[in-house]
């Protein structure tokens, strides 16, 4: 395994509260970049996204691997007098808290960033919740879809006339995840100068807002909707062995480099789509003769026409075809387990040529790590001997 000493946070620790996504993305993140990142579990059957999915691998599943690579697990009872008195020791020597519990819980516990910097007044509390710290939902559950649905993110259709519809990945748990991560990266710039830490919060529904930015402020002043995917050169056609994606845009004219490209006459020149205002209007007729024209070559032929005029377009995959594309190799890690298959997921996104990101340990098995990670953090092992004896730690 690769050392990740001279990685960029190398010698900074951060103990990991979290669980499912939100939380378990960024510190994988900040792992894959050099942290430490010792991933604090209950007794019992740790991170619940453990048990969510029902997998040969157990509670080792591919999902869970996913985000979290690069990690150590203990499982202990901060419940207990013990228990809490060991994470107090670790915070003294520590740098980061991460959770992503209700903004409540960790204060039950005796876990909140009052007291904990209290102990460490540079320690950097990063809090991941749905909905907030304050406000009308601060007591909702939060949940990736939930969040979709209130920040309408979820309304957004390419065509009004479709059912509202899930979006099928984990869009605001990634996305708050990455926001959670540049929240910490500029809390530790910050402490640098101070010699102090601070809270970090973030939520599904504020990062899902900030993702529609551009729409948000265009409904805030008061003009028309923003709207990428009903624009009149905007959509997906069938080709005649799958679709494309055909993005007509950024361009003097785009509709009549397209129907160059496609070998039919210039519709640009017609009335009807002459201008941007009258090709949204006549949109539908529009999209059905460029259809027809895509209609008569392979999504192969289509891109090649279209984008030797330099209009921006793409076949449309399958993750698995995405996956097998030779581009996709440089994103793809494979962990070695003892006694089980590898465990094949995709790499950090961000390329570092001369620090760059390293897989030096696979996801963690339940408790796996956590004697060499206690004793790093200066716990004697009697200590760690006692406590398993008491069942604080297992």
């Amino acid at each position: 395994m690769s050392s990740p000493d001279t990685q960029p946070l190398a010698g900074i620790r951060v103990l990991d509260f979290s669980q499912i996504m939100l939380g378990p993305v960024a510190t994988q993140l900040l792992a894959d970049h050099g942290a430490d990142v010792l991933k604090i579990e209950r007794p019992g059957g740790g991170d619940i996204f453990r048990r969510a999915i029902v997998d040969p691998d157990g509670t080792e599943h591919p999902a869970f691997g996913s985000v979290n690579r690069n990690k150590r697990s203990v499982l202990v009872d901060v419940r207990t007098p013990d228990g809490l008195a060991l994470i107090d020791d670790l915070v003294r020597v520590g740098d980061v808290v991460v959770n992503n519990y209700r903004p409540e819980v960790m204060d039950r516990l005796g876990l909140g960033y009052e007291r904990l910097s209290g102990i460490n007044p540079r320690i950097i509390f990063a809090q991941g919740t749905g909905f907030g710290s304050e406000g009308a939902y601060v007591r909702k559950g939060g949940q990736d879809i939930l969040a979709q649905a209130l920040t309408g993110a979820m309304s957004h259709k390419a065509d009004p006339r479709n059912p509202t519809a899930i979006y099928p990945i984990s869009l605001a748990d990634y996305t708050a995840g990455m926001h959670m991560v540049h929240g910490i990266l500029m809390a530790l710039l910050q402490r640098a100068r101070t010699g102090r830490g601070q809270r970090v919060e973030v939520s599904l529904y504020d990062s899902l807002l900030a993702m529609q930015t551009m729409e948000a402020t265009m409904a805030l002043m008061g003009r028309a909707p923003l709207n990428w995917a009903r624009m009149p050169l905007v959509g997906t056609f069938a080709a005649a062995d799958g679709e494309i994606v055909l993005v007509g845009a950024f361009k003097p004219n785009p509709l009549r480099d397209i129907c160059e490209a496609l070998d039919i006459e210039d519709l640009s020149t017609d009335p009807s789509f002459a201008t941007m205002s009258a090709q949204a209007e006549n949109r539908p007729r529009l999209q059905a003769l460029i259809s027809d024209a895509i209609g008569r070559f392979t999504s192969a032929e289509a891109v090649e026409r279209l984008e030797a005029q330099d209009v921006l377009c793409a076949a449309v995959r399958s993750l698995d075809e995405a996956l097998e594309d030779p581009h996709t190799s440089s994103m793809i890690v494979e962990m070695h387990r003892a006694g089980r298959t590898p465990l094949r997921s995709v790499a950090s996104p961000v390329h570092l040529p001369d620090t760059p990101s390293e897989t030096h340990r696979p996801p963690p098995a339940l408790g796996e790590g956590a004697e060499e990670a206690l004793a790093e953090y200066g716990i004697a092992p009697e200590r760690i001997d006692a406590l398993i004896a008491a069942g604080v730690l297992e």
